[in-house]
């Protein structure tokens, strides 16, 4: 089955404030009709590069079964983690990148890895507020959570 997973991250307040994610996923079934879920949720603490690791983790845990899927986001952050390899190298340093600095998020980016192990998954970049109709739902999703009031504990992990 191929879905295609939208997401987005957005936190107020950036490194410290209340956060949020949003995700789309949809998937047409064997007769052509197009199924939709929307995810959200939001955290007191948190960031934006959290948020947007979030977001493509609740998009993969919520699959029920091995898939192949698109995940669509506006951050270089996530994308190029994948597309340039960075991962595989930041993994293979011990989770340093290549100014042995330590990689940030490492809670959430093992959390990723461990979402993605039965699908296939491609990253593509879009960009941000530039009119992507689904995006823009994203960051409403986002954005919403971010200032809702049920919001999740979460700390601002380095």
């Amino acid at each position: 089955m191929k879905v295609d997973i939208y997401t987005d991250g957005a936190a107020r307040g950036n490194p410290d404030g209340p956060g949020g994610y949003g995700v789309v996923l949809q998937f047409r079934d064997a007769a052509g009709i197009l199924h939709e879920k929307e995810l959200s949720a939001g955290y007191k603490r948190t960031t934006n590069n959290r948020m947007e690791l979030m977001a493509a983790i609740a998009g993969l845990e919520a699959l029920a079964r091995p898939c192949r899927a698109e995940l669509y986001s506006d951050s270089k952050y996530l994308t190029d983690a994948f597309n340039r390899h960075w991962i595989e190298g930041w993994q293979k340093h011990g989770w340093k990148k290549s100014d042995r600095s330590p990689v940030k998020n490492i809670d959430l980016w093992k959390r990723l890895l461990a979402a993605m192990e039965p699908h296939e998954v491609q990253y593509r970049w879009v960009r941000g507020h530039n009119g992507h109709p689904l995006n823009e739902r994203c960051d409403r999703l986002a954005t919403g959570a971010a200032d809702g009031e049920d919001l999740l504990e979460d700390t601002v992990a380095e």
